[in-house]
Formats: structure tokens, sequence, C-alpha cells
């Protein structure tokens, strides 16, 4: 996620909306198809292939299957849970996850103790059973993003707009141990949760950590005018992710453009500098102590950043790699399924307003127990962007060097091109541009797929049967793909493709929101960011901008996603004030649900924050972003 409206603003002043395609956005595709009414029915029918109707049977002949009470939107300076449930607080920022490492102060912690401790900014979380290959809930390996850093939360005496004069060089050091990502083995004890710092598998994945580049632009000429174009150090703005099904973690690289200063000049390889938000006043002061991050002297660092990182995390001595088949953007995450055949299907967005929803196809098939022949399935295979059309269709387009016009006439001369300017690529093949696409997840039960819209308040003039321009409330698609059993053909070159739920308040008819009818008032939702499935088939929503767009505080909400009660969304947790949340992910049973709290405090500043959360520490703790561990008081499954 690119993370709050406010955020966004203070790191990008332009909020970023750089696509110069001319194909019509999606939104102005919704307008030609749907009026509200037919957008109404489609909501209530629930338009799914026939085969898949034993399943919305199978949730009941009530208008919701979820069985908890309602939380109570609102702002706090605490969090909150549906009653019935606990919401613990797992790991902290700043938590040592070794031994020997010091417990987090904020006037005495530096950059080496950061590297031994949880990172800032908890983003996308996957839970990794122990021992490996095991469906056990109650024991296993919690792997966590750790997108950017709030130096006005984490420093006394620093506003946002004063990192460039006011930090630094341990502080600026500090920042770059608090991005990456953490592995944290943890067990439940009595039903708790708790972080076990003796872990083998603890690892701490940072800036410093020596990487890899595989797939078609491994050694390309772009990545050797700093480097050899094969080896690479570290990982940065590290959001979304996914699990592969051999079991290794892909983590994505997303606004790595806010982290390089100055200008590249006159350099022939960065004509596509300005499509991804490079170049200007960095949002960080790296530049001062690091030449990486200034275009002035290493103006070609930015091809290092911007793709999705494979590593196993059953192995801490394991060399993570830049997979770059699966293409250069702002990666919002990386979701893994298996098409029919056992090839391997990648989704990925690109969180950025009027970006692209791709998908990536292995080559070869995916093989049950055979680690080796996996070690590399994704540095082979096709990138594909998505068109919507009118009559309810998505093509895949493919990414592929020599199909036109994706030739040197335009600029690609082999592959490496192609995926180095993946967002270059996809505009001349005429992809639509959509709203801000975030996470892209699967249903296990169905196999259909929702993409999250989460907001985009520079769409282009829509017609009046959808006039939803701007669009700040954001929305959810779900896409379909062909077949008449599971697994359903996510390799097809076309899908079909239906809005599931406008987000914002059903009873403000200017905000045009659709949801089921029987929504609460505190049950509508705007800007859907993350997203995951429980067992029994529901959907649970995070979401990112509530409390910027209508003065609610970040939650996650569920519902159904087919039957009586499809798109009957109930609110069940709510962050504190200033935060948005993120990484939903629930243990094999259904049992707990772990989320990240991120950038709790969020526009204010250590010296006056609007919370403590979660150490409520009046004395000097500033807000520090948490995952929680929410599981149901006696035991039992998440939401009934």
């Amino acid at each position: 996620m690119a993370g709050s409206r406010a955020q966004q603003a203070a790191f990008d002043p332009d909020d970023l909306c750089s696509n110069p395609s001319g194909e019509p956005w999606l939104s102005e595709i919704v307008a030609r198809r749907l009026s509200r009414r037919q957008a109404l029915r489609t909501l209530a029918a629930g338009a799914v292939a026939g085969a898949l109707a034993p399943h919305a049977r199978a949730l009941g002949a009530g208008p919701t299957s979820l069985g908890f009470a309602e939380l109570k939107a609102g702002s706090e300076p605490v969090h909150r849970v549906a009653q019935g449930y606990r919401a613990d607080v797992l790991l902290r920022w700043g938590d040592p996850i070794f031994p020997s490492t010091p417990e987090y102060h904020p006037q005495t912690q530096t950059a080496a103790d950061q590297a031994r401790q949880f990172g800032y900014n908890c983003d996308f979380i996957a839970f990794l059973p122990l021992p490996r290959g095991s469906t056990r809930s109650d024991h296993g390996l919690l792997c966590v993003n750790h997108e950017y850093t709030n130096a006005e939360l984490m420093f006394p005496g620093v506003q946002r707009a004063e990192v460039h004069e006011k930090l630094s060089e341990e502080q600026v050091n500090l920042e770059r141990m608090a991005h990456g990502h953490s592995v944290v083995e943890i067990r439940q004890v009595e039903g708790r949760w708790t972080a076990v710092r003796e872990g083998r598998f603890n690892r701490r994945i940072t800036l410093d950590t020596p990487m890899r580049f595989s797939g078609p632009a491994a050694g390309h000429q772009l990545l050797k005018l700093h480097g050899n174009g094969v080896d690479v150090l570290g990982t940065l703005n590290n959001c979304a992710g996914g699990v592969t099904p051999w079991g290794t973690v892909l983590i994505a690289e997303e606004n790595f453009n806010y982290y390089f200063h100055g200008r590249p000049g006159r350099q022939p390889y960065a004509a596509s500098y300005p499509r991804y938000g490079i170049g200007g006043t960095a949002h960080y002061a790296w530049w001062k102590y690091d030449p990486r991050y200034e275009l002035a002297r290493t103006p070609s660092a930015p091809y290092d950043f911007g793709w999705i990182v494979e590593y196993d995390p059953y192995d801490p001595q394991s060399i993570p790699v830049k997979r770059t088949a699966l293409g250069r953007f702002k990666h919002e995450g990386a979701t893994c399924t298996l098409a029919p055949d056992g090839r391997v299907v990648v989704y990925c967005g690109d969180d950025q307003k009027g970006e692209f929803l791709y998908r990536f196809v292995s080559r070869r098939a995916y093989q049950p127990g055979q680690a080796a022949a996996n070690r590399d399935l994704l540095d082979d295979g096709v990138l594909y962007a998505a068109r919507f059309t009118e009559d309810g269709l998505l093509h895949w387009l493919p990414l592929e060097f020599g199909h036109a016009p994706l030739t040197p006439a335009h600029g690609f001369h082999n592959q490496g091109d192609v995926v180095l300017d993946a967002r270059g690529a996809a505009t001349r093949l005429g992809a639509t541009p959509l709203d801000r696409p975030e996470d892209v997840e699967t249903s296990p039960r169905t196999g259909l797929v929702y993409l999250m819209l989460t907001n985009n308040d520079a769409r282009r003039e829509m017609s009046a049967v959808c006039p939803r321009a701007p669009n700040p409330y954001g929305h959810i698609v779900e896409l379909t793909p062909p077949g008449d059993a599971l697994p359903l053909d996510h390799a097809a070159d076309v899908f079909r493709w239906n809005i599931f739920l406008r987000g914002g308040d059903p009873a403000e008819p200017s905000h045009q929101a659709d949801y089921h009818p029987e929504v609460s008032a505190d049950g509508w939702l705007t800007a859907p960011d993350n997203c995951a499935w429980d067992p029994q088939g529901r959907l649970w929503i995070a979401t990112d901008g509530m409390e910027d767009a209508v003065g609610r505080c970040d939650g996650i909400f569920a519902c159904d996603a087919l039957g009586p009660g499809r798109a009957l969304t109930r609110l069940f947790f709510r962050g504190p004030v200033g935060c948005e949340i993120c990484g939903p992910q629930f243990t094999p049973d259904g049992n707990t649900l772990f989320c990240a709290v991120q950038h709790p405090g969020e526009g204010s500043t250590f010296d006056r924050p609007s919370t403590r959360w979660p150490d409520d520490d009046p004395a000097d703790f500033p807000p520090r972003p948490s995952v929680v561990a929410i599981t149901r008081e006696g035991g039992g499954p998440i939401g009934g």
C-alpha cells in the first residue's frame, strides 16, 4: 500500500499519476457497461460460474455466515476488536528478535540495534508452519515486511519537512535498518502467542543483505552501469507479498522512487524515470551520506529496485533473489496460484493512480516435493498486463519482446528491456489504467480473483450513470477465470470481470456506494487495500485511508463472497488513530488472524503524538507499528 492519503501528500506533493496512456480508464468502462441498477442486480445475483453455485448454497440461508457482533466505527487512540475476541500485540517496532539484542528504548536505539530488532511500519504478513511442510497452527514463522519509516515519529525534535536538515548519519542508518523484512519464530502457549527470540530461523533482511538478480534482466547493461548486473545489496519499501506453493516467500518493492534525490542528468537510460516518479527532492535524507541515493553520483541506481524478491524462510543463510521476469514497477504484492496444468500464476498490482494489473505465468509446471525443480520457476514465463473491455471481458496482453509493439522500433531490444520498463511496455500494448491496484487475492474455495482498487482522486471525467470522478472511496473488482471446476484456468487469455462492491457510505447518495442492501452504518468501508480468505471462504478486507476520507479509523471488514450475504461487510477490528491496517493473515485452522498496524499516530510527531499505542507510555515512548494476533475468547474459528 502506498500509505494513507496524508502520508502520500507529505511524501509526494503531486500525488503521482504519471501514466500517459490514452486508453479509457476502468471507471469509464464501468460507466459505459453498467447502470447503477444493473450493478446492484449483479451484486445481488453474485454473477459467478454455474459450477460454483454449490459453494453459494453452502453458506446457509441467513443474510450472512458471520457470527460476530459488529464493532462500532469510530476514531480513538487505541485499537478495538469485536466482542468475544482478544487482540494481543505480538511484535512491536524495536522488539529484539535475537537473544543478545538490547530492548528498544527511543533515546538509546542505534542502527546496529535496529538491524537485530523488529523493523518499522510492518506490512505484509505470512505464517509458515513449523516444521516445514506441516499444517500446524500453533507454531510457525511469522514473515513480515517493513515498508517505510516516519522519521517525525521515530526521533524527537523532527518535523516531516525537516528530515534533510536535521537527521544525523546515525539516524539515517537507523532508518535504513528499519526497512526490509523480519522472520520471527512464534509459538502459541495456553492460547496466547509469543515470539521466540532463540528461534534458529529468526532473521532480518535489510538494505545490507546480499542478493542477486535472476531472469531476463540479470546481467543487463543498465544494471552493469553501477555493478556487475547480478549481485545487488538489499531491498526497500517492502509492501505486500505472497507465498509460493513450494514454501518460499515473495516480498514486493513498491515506492522505490521516494529514496533517490536530484536529477540523473542527460542519461538516455533515464528517459523512463518520470513515469516512475524518479527525480527531484527525495523523501529521505539518505543521499546526504550514501552516494547510491543521489542521482548525480549514481544515476542508474533506481534500477536496483521495483522487483519481487524471493527467499526461503526456512534457511536463514539463503540469498534472496530478485525475480526480474515478474517485471519492474511499484509492486503491491505477489499472490500465487496454480493453473490446471500446474503452471504457476502470480498476480501483482502496481500501486499508483492510473497504473495496471499484471499477471505472470510460468512456462514449466510446479512439481510438488521437488525443491530443485521448483527453485527457479519464476525466472521463465510470460508477464501480462490486463485490458478490461465494456463487454465484461478481461484480456491478458503478453509483455514479450518481439510482440508488436515491443520491438527495437519502440526502444525494446530484448526481454530485459521489457521487464525493466514494464509500465512503458504495458502502456504500448493498451492496458487499462486503474485506481491504485493493490492487493490481488484468489479465493481458495471458488478460484475467483479479487482486486483491491484503493482510491483515485485524479480519475478522469465519467458519464452520468457512474458519477464517481474523483473516486476517494475505492472499490473491489471480481475476476472470473474460465473453467467448469476447480482449479479454474488462471493461465487463460480471457477472463470475465465484475464489480464486487463500491466503497463509501451507502446512506450518502453522492458516494454512489454499492454493497449488500443490509450493510449497517458501521459496516461500510472506504479504501480497500489488503485482503485475506478464511477457511470458510469469507473475504476479510483491510483498509488504508478511511480516516482521511470519512473520519473513521481504518480497520478489518469481513463479508461473504457468495450467497445471500454477498458483499454484506461488517466491521471486525479497527486500529488506533493515524494508522492503516495491513497484511491480514490466518493460521491454517482459521483460529488466529494476524494483522499489521502501520504508522499509528501518523500526522503527529514524536514530541506531540496523537497516540502512544501500543505501549501507552506517557513518558517518552512514541507510537510503534506492531503486529496484532486476534483470537477468539475460549478458542475457535475467527468470524464464527
